[in-house]
């Protein structure tokens, strides 16, 4: 037998690279298929990131909303987990280039997420961390707590004022969440709980740079939106273009809002991996796919997720969770087709509707003739979320944790953890980690 003979006796190698809900979601449809797969992602962890920001908040653990991959695909025997640095693909090649090596492939899914977009000013990153992580969501979570602590040694009213004063950047789903908890922390979780300041006089900006919150929501549904934050206590700001950032707080223009944290949630790009393709991109860098999501001219290169830059009727399919599962879906089911000897199906998104939280009993949901607001909202994406986590346990945790949290106003998961990449200003100096926060000499009088 030749080599080449060889090589086409065994199963075919499909690389899925990202676990996220596209890659995930793939793997799981190729289950009983005469392929290997291998998994690649440089964490070991899948991530149910619609609750990210619960973690952000302190409202949620880490191990709440994620789970290891080895556990999740450990009764699939097709799959091997491969914890590694994606680099580049070599399309020509077949391969993908890892960090300390390379993979080939018969077959490979691309669904390697986004990152943050600060639209050309990454030093901006420092002083405003976005939210794409476990990691993003610990260090956020430190800066909001961290910005209590100091306010409660502050002596000088106006320093008080900028440790008391929250900014987050952008009114999408992710910041309207987190500036909606934001408040309820202020004004409910923490009551009582400092001598010096009085936390429900935090101030909570939202700064969006359109006309309203949620943009790609119906108007209704924004302005119902707008009014259930500011009824929270949130402050919104439509039509407000942040020109700079720095560790004292953001410039508007020529307008200067002191605040010592300062949240980003305006923006994402693409995975830098998609440029290594060679393929034509759009503004984010997001690879623009052919109907049946694969690059033009590699039948055997899949893109999906927040990766694919996919239009449906004229509009872009939107880079959500239920968008990234039907991509893989059908990725896999493709792969399974060219396994066959069929020819590729066309992608079709169907769009089961938008769902955004504002904090308790306050949500708004589209799911097109039918729009809910308000408490009938917040109880329908509870439900849906519950859904999809993956795993009893989680599920079970979860839901225990949210119970008590409506019942009690309070969070679980307040510790404050020190990282030693913090940026400067935002957290305690070196000897105030070493020494912590107790005893006489670190608290100085009022």
């Amino acid at each position: 037998m030749t080599e080449a003979q060889a090589r086409s006796a065994q199963p075919h190698r499909v690389v899925i690279v990202g676990a996220g809900f596209g890659g995930l979601e793939t793997t799981h449809r190729l289950a009983g298929a005469p392929v290997n797969i291998t998994l690649i992602d440089r964490r070991n962890h899948h991530l149910f990131q619609p609750l990210l920001y619960q973690v952000a908040t302190a409202g949620l653990s880490a191990p709440e909303i994620a789970a290891p991959l080895r556990s999740i695909l450990r009764r699939q025997s097709n799959v091997a987990v491969l914890m590694a640095e994606v680099v580049s693909v070599d399309v020509s090649r077949r391969v993908v280039v890892l960090a300390d090596g390379e993979m080939p492939y018969d077959y490979l899914v691309l669904a390697a997420g986004a990152t943050h977009s600060y639209f050309g000013h990454d030093a901006w990153a420092r002083h405003a961390p976005g939210l794409k992580s476990i990691e993003d969501a610990l260090e956020i979570r430190r800066r909001l707590f961290v910005a209590f602590e100091r306010a409660e040694r502050e002596t000088d009213a106006s320093a008080r004022r900028a440790w008391l004063t929250f900014l987050v950047v952008g009114g999408g789903p992710t910041g309207v969440e987190l500036a909606g908890t934001l408040a309820e922390i202020a004004r409910y979780t923490l009551t009582g709980e400092f001598r010096r300041i009085d936390p429900s006089q935090a101030r909570v900006v939202l700064l969006e740079g359109t006309d309203r919150v949620l943009p790609p929501y119906p108007p209704g549904l924004s302005q119902k939106a707008q009014q259930q934050l500011e009824g929270l206590g949130v402050e919104v700001r439509p039509s407000a273009l942040v020109t700079g950032v720095d560790e004292g707080g953001v410039w508007l223009g020529a307008e200067r809002l002191a605040a010592r944290t300062v949240l980003w949630a305006a923006g994402v790009a693409a995975s830098p991996v998609g440029r290594s393709l060679g393929a034509e991109v759009d503004r984010a860098g997001r690879v623009k796919v052919e109907k049946d999501l694969t690059l033009a001219g590699r039948p055997e290169v899949f893109v999906a997720g927040d990766l694919a830059a996919f239009e449906q009727d004229g509009r872009p399919v939107p880079g959500v969770a239920p968008a990234a599962m039907q991509m893989g879906r059908h990725a896999a089911r493709n792969i399974r087709r060219s396994l066959a000897g069929q020819p590729l199906l066309p992608f079709r998104y169907i769009d089961k509707g938008s769902l955004a939280t504002i904090g308790r009993r306050a949500a708004v949901a589209d799911f097109g003739r039918v729009r809910l607001w308000g408490f009938p909202a917040w109880m329908a994406w509870l439900g849906i979320h519950i859904f999809f986590l993956i795993g009893f346990r989680n599920r079970l945790v979860v839901l225990l944790d949210w119970a008590m949290a409506y019942v009690s106003y309070q969070r679980s998961a307040r510790l404050i953890l020190f990282e030693p990449q913090a940026a400067s200003g935002a957290g305690f100096t070196p000897a105030e980690r070493a020494g912590g926060l107790g005893g006489a000499p670190q608290h100085p009088p009022a």
